[in-house]
């Protein structure tokens, strides 16, 4: 079997999980289990009763616990005081006041601090030592006081710095609410600040670090989704962290609003949790379940309608504080049906429905503690382990969508890699293909070019030495006669030749060819040239066939000179028009008759010339000038090639 890390990494977030809760419970310890010799005077033993009040009223500023009208009952604390009287029928208001004596305790000398882990309650809290308010809370409902802050007070600036005799606690609560109290400890700032803030830390602070950075990354996820609709799993977390975040804000929160309302949605974000744990589940066992997804948005539904504060106003059931325990029932139910339904429908299809599994199970477990807590079965010193819950869901579901996202990379790589090679493999075909067509293309040049020095030395050197043959042949020629053919057919060879050489679109070059070829023979002849030639523009289109045109024509005209003129001059320039060059070969001879010419069928060279100027987009022209005539050739800058024919 192969070996694959990968597959660890569930294992060792679940690890890593369950370390975080040992940490946890260790430092729990820690803050319950003090050396007393260092921890100061541990306060549990303590005095109760309960009085009818009108409403909730401010506390006054001082009491004297002997002219309250109660009967003092022995309790020792933690306790949840239970006052027979009250019951759910009960809408009045009652305070309940607690006296704890320091006689016969170790006070350790100095300033004292007052430290408490909870005072559950629906109302206000006011403490007074020595019969002198020294702290007071302010009624918000039981999701804001010491439920979730303990409780430090600072007796230092109070009754000058005397040893206290009697605390004396007056908790006010509804008739029907049960009032549940930790028992309290008094000692130097160092052992109580120590007690305070650990708890606090573990209770609130460090919740809402997880939780803040479980919203964050949930935001992340919002807006990947904008960009990738499809991808319902990042809305999907958004939602889950979103809910996360209400559910658990009574940790923490202090929002200015009503305290029904806060509880209302705190409670019901627990609901909305869930359902959002289920359809994270069904997406990854694929089963539909609608059976269960309707009983759990449908019972959602329904008790977020039903424990809106406003619903009070009807008497349809009792605002969410009152409720909150058989709430919390509800909320464990649900999240253990979800639990087992869906991670029997996961286990065996996805590693990753089994890792949410347990990740829920684990909260069904952590969540346990807090209904015990709300409902008296567990003593007021207990923690809310429900504050973890989010740290284990932000792990479970954080480390889904770091699968998917790694997952999501991997696949990209792949298609990259595969793309990769896809592309390597139409480049070596495109490579072979251009290498082809390179080889087609050059036999092509090749064979073109073998195909116009056929055609040329056809129709030019071989129509010459034809026409010397026949000539010879029929005996109506001199010696005479004889070399001048075969010097217009050496002449007529290196033309071809210098047509072959690379001009780069220099018609002066091209030129200059024919001048170095021409001169001896006009100096042979006995005439002068004269070589007017300036710089001129590059033409694109020159090619060796055009070259080749272009020398025949100079040729040609030439020629006819030498052959009819009977010139003592040859005068060859060039200019430049806007769109055309022009070259001019003028001569003193004795001229002809250019109509009569070209008129006639023995003027075939000069049709030639025509021809090929026509070949190459251009024209030629002749023109009667004193004492000769002016032969020019018109090459456009730019021109379509059309094909010689």
């Amino acid at each position: 079997m192969r070996f694959r890390p990968a597959a660890l990494v569930p294992y060792a977030v679940l690890a890593a999980s369950t370390l975080l809760l040992v940490a946890v419970g260790a430092w729990y310890a820690r803050a319950g289990g003090d050396d007393p010799a260092t921890a100061g005077a541990h306060l549990t033993r303590a005095e109760w009763q309960v009085v009818d009040t009108q409403g909730f009223r401010a506390p006054p500023s001082t009491v004297d616990s002997a002219s309250l009208p109660g009967t003092w009952q022995p309790v020792v604390l933690p306790d949840a005081l239970h006052d027979a009287k009250s019951g759910p029928a009960d809408g009045g208001v009652r305070t309940s006041w607690v006296k704890l004596s320091t006689q016969g305790l170790a006070i350790p000398p100095g300033p004292l601090l007052l430290y408490g882990a909870r005072i559950h309650t629906d109302g206000t809290i006011a403490i007074y030592v020595n019969g002198q308010l020294v702290h007071r809370a302010q009624a918000q409902g039981p999701l804001w006081n010491s439920l979730f802050t303990p409780l430090l007070v600072d007796l230092t600036e109070h009754e000058g710095g005397a040893v206290p005799k009697e605390i004396l606690l007056r908790i006010e609560h509804t008739s029907s609410f049960r009032v549940g109290v930790s028992s309290l400890w008094l000692g130097s700032p160092d052992a109580m600040r120590e007690r305070y803030y650990v708890r606090l830390w573990l209770q609130q602070e460090m919740p809402a670090t997880l939780n803040t950075a479980f919203l964050a990354v949930g935001f992340f996820a919002l807006f990947i989704w904008f960009k990738r609709r499809h991808e319902t799993s990042y809305l999907l977390f958004f939602y889950l962290a979103a809910t996360s975040f209400a559910a658990h804000m009574h940790y923490y929160a202090n929002l200015p609003i009503a305290s029904g309302w806060f509880a209302w949605m705190t409670l019901n974000a627990l609901f909305w949790l869930i359902v959002a744990i289920h359809f994270f589940l069904r997406q990854l066992h694929g089963r539909r379940l609608l059976w269960l997804t309707r009983g759990l948005v449908g019972i959602s539904a329904t008790i977020t309608v039903l424990t809106l504060p406003s619903i009070q106003v009807l008497s349809v059931m009792p605002n969410a504080p009152i409720v909150a325990p058989s709430i919390y029932a509800i909320i464990l139910l649900a999240a253990l049906t979800v639990s087992i339904v869906d991670g029997v429908a996961a286990w065996n299809r996805s590693r990753e429905g089994r890792l949410l599994m347990l990740c829920l199970g684990v909260c069904v477990l952590l969540g346990i503690p807090d209904w015990m807590l709300h409902n008296h079965v567990m003593n007021p010193e207990g923690w809310f382990t429900g504050a973890y819950t989010n740290a284990v869901t932000f792990g479970a579901f954080g480390l889904l969508m770091y699968r998917r996202y790694i997952n999501a990379i991997g696949e990209v790589e792949r298609i990259n890699a595969s793309l990769a090679q896809r592309l390597q493999q139409r480049e070596s075909e495109l490579a072979l293909s251009h290498r082809r067509l390179l080889e087609a293309e050059l036999r092509q040049t090749i064979s073109d070019e073998r195909q116009r020095l056929m055609q040329d030395m056809h129709d030019g050197l071989g129509s010459s030495l034809i026409s010397a043959i026949r000539s010879v042949q029929g005996g109506g020629v001199d010696s005479g006669q004889v070399s001048q053919i075969l010097k217009d057919c050496l002449d007529d060879l290196k033309l071809t030749i210098d047509s072959m050489e690379p001009v780069d679109a220099d018609l002066l070059l091209l030129l200059a060819m024919l001048r170095f070829r021409l001169e001896p023979r006009l100096k042979t002849a006995g005439i002068a040239l004269s070589w007017e030639v300036q710089d001129l523009p590059a033409l694109s289109w020159l090619d060796p066939s055009s070259a080749l045109h272009i020398l025949r024509i100079a040729q040609e005209s030439i020629a006819n000179i030498l052959r009819h003129a009977q010139a003592s001059e040859i005068r060859v320039r060039t200019t430049v028009a806007t769109d055309a060059i022009e070259v001019h070969i003028e001569d003193n001879g004795r001229g002809f008759d250019i109509e009569r010419a070209l008129a006639a069928a023995t003027g075939r060279g000069l049709h030639n010339q025509q021809r090929r100027a026509a070949a190459i987009g251009g024209t030629v022209t002749w023109q009667a000038i004193d004492g000769g005539v002016r032969f020019t050739l018109r090459l456009p800058l730019e021109r379509q090639v059309v094909p010689a024919g």
